[in-house]
């Protein structure tokens, strides 16, 4: 793994470590929001919602989209594909150890 890649992954995973950020990305796999649309449904100030973002974007978990007046956001499913092939490769990886242990077990008198 190159140290690029390493960064990158510690970015995502640091970004979605917050439940509000998760929180924001569920809202934003829906459909694009902007700004003042997703304060709304958190206890936090606007500024509060775009700091968020701001971490999500440079994550890359997020894009930013200007339409008119507005930004919109959106999801970047592309990192969050790769947390999940991760996972089920970890997960995987310690199935089948413990499968491997629980057949061993079976074969002992």
């Amino acid at each position: 793994m190159s140290a690029e890649s390493a960064g990158s992954q510690q970015r995502i995973f640091a970004a979605i470590a917050d439940p509000q950020r998760r929180a924001m990305i569920g809202m934003l796999a829906d459909k694009p929001m902007p700004v003042r649309e997703l304060a709304a449904r958190f206890d936090i100030s606007r500024p509060g919602v775009s700091k968020h973002l701001r971490v999500l974007r440079e994550a890359g978990l997020v894009r930013e989209q200007k339409v008119g007046r507005q930004r919109l956001y959106e999801v970047n499913r592309e990192p969050l594909l790769a947390v999940a092939d991760w996972l089920t490769t970890l997960w995987s990886d310690r199935l089948n150890a413990l499968q491997e242990l629980v057949l061993q077990m079976e074969d002992e008198p």
